[in-house]
């Protein structure tokens, strides 16, 4: 500190400079956090492998909704204004897909319209980052008329305007933490100077951390969030403030006991710049900790002891500049110099406690345990409640909601990829199987894909209604038969007729007609039997061959009357023109052979169907056959196309709820989905693919189970770090338990508090899936400070006993601890106007936990625990006297 003290002018115009050259040049940290913030899983994640699967089929793209509010129902004239709006954003760069609901395909009219015609759905689809898609719907509102109430929304978007009321609720925390902590410094010293050197001390602190980070988020891929600058602000001014006050109470105090200003700053520093550093040491730990967390959100948080370590160097660098130059005029107004007055509400409650630990144990357990007994861990994983329902990506996702169902807007995506094709005539109907199973899951309002397009079923491509075309194909067949009889009988009428006519004429022309009047009588006579057969036995493949040979004698008898003709023909003056009407005839039987031609090949035809229906395996499995007319069909090819990719190795399913994508039961109805997919495909051509969930209800699903081993992992790491730095600095493995254990049962005790304010009187789903985890980190970060500020003077002071230390370390800390806990806290409150649900559900926590630690935790509990430990607080360890000197 001698070294520090004598270049404090040097060491003071290389940290000013420092500070100018970072903020001169370091990039844009509010920038970075908007461009590269975002909420983003790990690459292992379900719903990032599903995205990454689409993305290296070149399947990225992403769809927004444009939606568009009608006063009355859709009509001509609605829908010429429509389409103008649609041509004007198929124009738009970037813009790649827009799927028009102003179609003749009555499914699609349903699907994208309410069913009062007065809301409309035009999905687009846009290529491009967050910040483009912005740009594009910030374009298709340029295309709206005026008087046409119109909103686009979509998850890039709501991430957008996530990030816009991010950035809005810093500007608010920035402003307001200063101007609070300006209010509390003034009452606190009741000094005009002083509130300004905290200020002035965490100021540069801030800005050159901001600079630091924005470097290593440029440079280095350093995590950021919308969070990461916002947390910076609460906990810097928080814990700067309050170490700030630390050393300048300290040093009041020595001045006030007869040091000079120069002795004063030395003293403070080995006193209570011991007790910082090991504060410091702690919180640094605490956010370095974050850092094993797998969420880049919740890594983002490390920048915070970026900070805290820029902190500890100002405090230690600069801080004593205005200690040493400034001296008593430091508290200015002030005419003399006194050491800050003992708190007599904490010396009261540590004799009390010192006194009857067992009392004050049980009553510290009548104030926590109820809250943490009756907490549920209710999260919430709604991102659009984060924000103001007055931004328009809410406003177009409610309107979506309100009108075609909440799971519209965000449907679920299963993407299944093979190493093999997937859209082949054997492959394809087990899909309809699949959709089958997800649509038994309770809240799936519908499923889309190759077999069912518009969520409907194709009847064609099942069997029992191929079957029942077949069926209908044999009626047909029989009628066909029928009339064929019937034009048989009539031409062998005709042929009797003329036989009469002929007499011995035709006798005399090689052959008389009867014999082929008999022969069509017999082919009507075997037509009959056909027909009877097809009509009761439905026997197809006994039935064509006997067509053939009926075609067969048909011809036969047509060759006849053809030679009979020609006789008749050599003999025209006596027979005359009865040879016109034989040939005649003759045309009618080659027509009705024609006739049962065409029957005959449409009953080979359904043949050749049932038989490939009987040696083919997906329809005992699944009930579907597609023939190669059906693959060949231009409306199916256009559904293959829509839901598969990779050259078919790829097929898609979009599952869509009747619930909110973003809520903890749609979580729940993913699950449920993957659990019914995995067991529909055993056996089947997907059984060995990769099957994974995309969407915003399968994001929600990953980080439900990534938040939670988050927080687990957190909290190991945290409590193993904080015991080891602990247990060194207090040269005790005990004091490091209770102290660890003191803040576990706060945390408990402030989310049970919070959870009981938001959900059970508020009303609210749940806490925002973000607080436990920050909560848990900010409040035992900071929240050790306190115990280490209280510890660390009853080591200071126990050399007269463990139970009068403990009371005299709390009547000169209580004063420190809970101005530091109020203007904590009171940081904590500068979020509450933030508009960010996530910030305000924190800003709650941790205040009711730093009150909560402050004025009933420490002066209540860690008196009755230190004294009922007495010795044993130090053990393994031999405890250390040791008296501070200044030194010569």
């Amino acid at each position: 500190m001698k070294f520090i003290v004598k270049f404090k002018w040097v060491i003071a115009a290389f940290i000013l400079a420092l500070t100018v050259i970072l903020m001169l040049t370091a990039p844009n940290l509010t920038k970075l956090a908007s461009e590269k913030g975002q909420s983003q899983l790990p690459d292992d994640a379900v719903s990032s492998r599903a995205s990454q699967i689409l993305k290296n089929a070149g399947e990225d793209s992403n769809t927004i909704s444009m939606v568009i509010k009608l006063d009355n129902a859709l009509d001509k004239d609605s829908e010429k204004q429509i389409q103008k709006i649609i041509d004007k954003t198929e124009k738009i760069k970037g813009v790649k897909d827009v799927t028009t609901p102003l179609t003749d395909d009555q499914d699609v009219r349903n699907q994208l319209m309410s069913k009062d015609k007065k809301t409309v759905l035009v999905p687009v689809t846009v290529s491009g980052s967050d910040e483009k898609v912005e740009k594009i719907a910030n374009q298709i509102y340029d295309s709206v008329p005026k008087d046409v109430t119109a909103y686009v929304t979509g998850a890039s978007l709501i991430n957008q305007d996530f990030a816009h009321s991010s950035e809005e609720g810093l500007k608010k925390t920035e402003f307001i933490t200063i101007f609070l902590i300006l209010g509390l410094l003034l009452l606190v010293f009741r000094s005009v100077v002083t509130p300004f050197i905290p200020i002035l001390i965490v100021g540069i602190t801030y800005l050159i951390s901001q600079s630091l980070l924005g470097i290593l988020v440029k440079n280095v891929d350093f995590p950021i969030s919308t969070f990461t600058q916002t947390f910076l602000v609460a906990i810097l001014f928080g814990i700067g403030t309050d170490y700030c006050i630390l050393l300048l109470n300290r040093f009041r105090e020595e001045l006030a006991n007869g040091h000079d200003k120069v002795e004063a700053t030395i003293m403070a520093y080995r006193t209570a710049g011991r007790t910082l550093f090991i504060s410091g040491i702690a919180v640094f730990i605490g956010f370095a900790a974050i850092g094993f967390a797998k969420f880049a959100i919740f890594q983002s948080a490390v920048g915070v002891a970026v900070g805290v370590g820029v902190l500890l160097v100002i405090l230690f660098t600069l801080l004593p500049l205005f200690m040493v130059t400034l001296g008593e005029k430091l508290f200015w107004p002030s005419k003399k110099v006194a050491s800050h007055s003992d708190n007599k509400l904490w010396g009261f409650l540590g004799r009390k406690a010192v006194a009857r630990p067992f009392v004050f144990l049980v009553i510290t357990a009548i104030i926590t345990v109820p809250f943490i007994v009756t907490y549920d861990s209710k999260v919430s994983f709604d991102s659009t409640a984060e924000i103001s329902s007055d931004y328009k990506s809410i406003k177009g996702l409610n309107a979506i909601s309100d009108a075609l169902g909440e799971g519209k807007a965000f449907p679920v995506n299963v993407i299944i990829k093979g190493d093999k094709e997937l859209t082949k005539a054997d492959v394809i109907p087990y899909l309809g199987n699949i959709s089958k199973a997800i649509e038994k899951v309770d809240h799936v309002d519908s499923v889309m894909t190759i077999t069912q397009p518009t969520g409907e079923k194709i009847d064609d491509l099942y069997v029992n209604s191929q079957l029942g075309s077949v069926s209908d194909g044999i009626k047909e067949a029989v009628k066909g038969i029928g009339d064929v009889q019937k034009g048989l009988s009539d031409i062998e009428k005709g042929l009797n007729q003329i036989a009469d006519q002929t007499g011995s004429a035709s006798k005399k022309s090689g052959g008389s007609l009867a014999p082929a009047a008999d022969g069509l009588a017999q082919v009507n006579q075997q037509l009959q039997l056909v027909s009877t057969q097809l009509s009761t036995t439905g026997n197809v493949q006994q039935a064509v061959p006997q067509l053939a040979a009926i075609s067969k004698q048909l011809t036969t008898i047509q060759t006849g009357l053809q030679q009979a003709n020609e006789n008749l023909s050599a003999q025209q003056g006596q027979v005359g023109t009865l040879s016109d009407s034989i040939n005649q005839l003759a045309e009618g039987v080659d027509s009705a052979n024609d006739g049962l031609t065409k029957i005959s090949d449409g009953l080979t035809k359904a043949t050749g169907m049932l038989d490939n229906m009987s040696d083919s395996s997906t329809v005992r499995d699944t009930g579907i056959y597609l023939p190669a007319e059906v693959m060949k069909d231009k409306g199916f090819k256009q559904s293959i196309d829509n839901y598969s990719f990779a050259d078919g190795k790829g097929v898609k399913l979009s599952v869509v709820l009747d619930q909110n994508p973003y809520s903890e039961e749609a979580i729940s109805t993913v699950k449920n989905i993957e659990k019914a997919v995995a067991s529909e495909v055993v056996d089947t051509p997907f059984e060995h693919t990769e099957i994974v969930y995309g969407g915003v209800s399968s994001s929600n699903a990953d980080l439900k189970d990534l938040s939670t081993t988050d927080l687990s992992r957190t909290m190991v790491i945290m409590m193993i770090g904080l015991f080891i730095v602990l247990t060194i600095l207090f040269r005790s493995m005990i004091m490091p338990v209770y102290m660890i254990a003191s803040l576990l049962l706060t945390y408990y005790t402030a989310m049970g508090i919070s959870e009981l304010l938001f959900v059970d009187i508020m009303g609210n789903d749940g806490i925002s899936w973000a607080v436990p985890f920050f909560s848990f980190v900010i409040l035992v970060a900071l929240g050790i400070d306190y115990s280490i500020f209280l510890l660390d003077r009853f080591n200071e002071e126990v050399k007269s006993g463990v139970a009068e230390g403990m009371v005299t370390s709390m009547s000169k800390m209580g004063s420190v601890i809970i101005t530091a806990a109020i203007i904590l806290a009171g940081t904590f409150g500068a979020m509450m106007p933030s508009g960010v649900l996530t910030l305000v559900h924190v800003a709650t926590v941790v205040i009711i936990g730093l009150l909560l630690y402050g004025l009933v935790i420490l002066p209540l509990l860690m008196p009755a625990i230190v004294v009922t430990l007495g010795e044993g607080n130090w053990w393994p360890f031999l405890r250390k006297k040791e008296k501070y000197k200044v030194e010569e």
